[in-house]
């Protein structure tokens, strides 16, 4: 799979149209942030921040604004369709969204917090994607669609389908449409813990600047990016727009009114410029607290501060995971205690799937890697049994037995494991990898470095094998090799090295 500043603007400015001539009230924007996703070891701190700084800018420009924070598939679902249900022809769409994205079939997703992702389908299943939206924004008859995407970050389904391209890829969408990425296609960039993303500030500077044109707003972004994080963080941007189109519109009679817009281009759509002119800054406003509350970020640990009136009717927040008491007995894997998993929301689920049919493959494989994610292995295994029991040449089963056995030390069961899914399958880079771990746990160093070279040849984004094949590296005697591939690794997934501390290996 990484602070802000709120500015009041005048509230002629926000109502004054654009040169296209949308007025205000054609104007309307959905803004979701996604942070608390089960499947990730913490929240993210940005997206909820983000997505309430954005909304209050939006509103301030005149858009009617629809937010929604950790959102479920329905929710999410419900949030489009009621923005689909405004659209008028002509009207101006604004979709941002902060939190996990995934790149598959050539098309970017976007994740409710509720998706259970453990293959590459349950991403088109499960996600929302992009072109999808805005292909049907541009049906409704949205003469201008902009989607602002700060979803570039190392998501946590990863490491069930290694195989899958990092980040997010190019958008193939209709004219009229202004498209931005947080990070340069396929890559992706770490929250860095703070409070706000960079994508954001730069973003919200930008928007400030009076009679700016959109493309021209977002490239100042991405050069503000650019700069503030020395090119390691690119924003990327793909224009179609067919007309002029302005977040804040400058004083009346400064710019010509566009009577009509203009036609779209025959072309396919031209990439935007990297380099527009410089404009000078609108002198800056001084901050001054919202006018809105905040509303609650999670329902975990929900503030004080009410939650703000919007014009969506989103989920009811869930209520709060019950905390495992303390007297409750450990595991036999010295992970949680089976009556603190009963009471996960997704075990419970996938339980009562299992309970209606034993022999739900599925449900079972699913059950055994939220086990191992958790360090239930012995649950794991036992669900992972029960899934080859069912079909013993489920290569996904054969490598995830393989991987968790490996974990426990049974590195013998392991091997058997690994070479069986790569008999069924050669070339199975998650196997290779898997293998990789047992044979450097065994001592079998050689082994070890051919499965993970194999594996970064297929994908050599793989921050698993990176890291193997360097600590492999140094114990086969070749230090500097080994250091180079574990900073690499590092640099890519700064938690490589306490993940395989977990797994017996430092």
């Amino acid at each position: 799979m990484k602070i802000r500043f709120l500015f009041l603007l005048p509230l002629l400015v926000s109502l004054i149209p654009a040169a296209s001539s949308h007025a205000a009230g054609d104007r309307y924007a959905l803004v979701i942030g996604n942070a608390k996703y089960p499947d990730a070891d913490s929240p993210l701190k940005e997206p909820i921040n983000d997505t309430r700084d954005v909304a209050d800018e939006l509103k301030r420009d005149g858009f009617s604004v629809e937010v929604g924070e950790n959102l479920t598939g329905d929710g999410m679902r419900r949030a489009f369709d009621k923005l689909y249900g405004k659209i008028k022809p002509g009207s101006v769409a604004l979709i941002f969204y902060s939190g996990f994205g995934i790149q598959s079939a050539r098309q970017s997703y976007m994740i409710p917090i509720d998706a259970q992702i453990w293959t590459e389908s349950d991403v088109r299943r499960d996600g929302f994607s992009i072109e999808a939206i805005l292909g049907e924004l541009n049906t409704r008859g949205a003469g201008v669609k902009i989607a602002l995407i700060d979803a570039s970050r190392r998501n946590p389904f990863e490491r069930r389908f290694r195989s899958f391209s990092a980040g997010l890829t190019p958008v193939i969408a209709p004219n009229g449409t202004l498209v931005m990425y947080s990070a340069a296609l396929a890559s992706v960039v770490s929250d860095a813990g703070g409070d706000h993303s960079l994508f954001v500030q730069e973003l919200l500077k930008e928007i400030r600047v009076p009679d700016l044109m959109a493309e021209e707003t977002l490239n100042r972004t991405k050069m503000g990016v650019t700069r503030a994080s020395r090119g390691e963080q690119v924003p990327w941007i793909s224009s179609s727009l067919a007309e002029d189109f302005s977040f804040i519109p400058g004083a009346a009679g400064s710019r010509p009114t566009a009577t009509t817009p203009p036609p779209a281009p025959p072309a396919p759509p031209p990439a935007v410029a990297n380099n527009p002119p410089p404009v000078p800054p609108a002198p800056p406003a001084p901050p001054v607290a919202a006018n809105n509350p905040p509303a609650p970020p999670a329902p975990a640990s929900p503030p004080p501060a009410p939650k703000p009136q919007v014009e969506a009717a989103l989920p009811p927040p869930q209520p709060p995971v019950k905390p495992v008491e303390p007297a409750l007995a450990p595991n036999a894997d010295g992970g949680p205690s089976a009556a603190a998993l009963a009471e996960d929301p997704t075990i419970k689920g996938l339980t009562a799937k299992i309970a209606a049919n034993p022999d739900d493959v599925n449900a079972l494989y699913r059950r055994g890697q939220v086990y191992a994610s958790k360090g239930a292995y012995s649950l794991a295994i036992r669900d992972f049994d029960d899934t080859l029991r069912i079909n013993s040449k489920d290569v996904e089963g054969l490598n995830n037995r393989c991987w968790t056995r490996a974990v426990v030390g049974d590195l013998q069961g392991a091997l058997k494991d690994c070479n069986e899914a790569l008999r069924l399958r050669p070339n199975f880079v998650d196997a290779l990898d898997s293998r990789g771990l047992v044979n450097l746990k065994s001592g079998a160093v050689k082994n070890a470095i051919a499965d993970f070279d194999a594996a970064l040849k297929i994908n050599p984004r793989l921050t698993s094998s990176l890291y193997g094949r360097g600590v492999a590296k140094q114990r086969n005697g070749s230090a500097q090799e080994g250091a180079l591939d574990i900073a690499n690794a590092k640099a890519m997934d700064p938690n490589i090295a306490g993940e395989f501390a977990s797994y017996g290996v430092r």
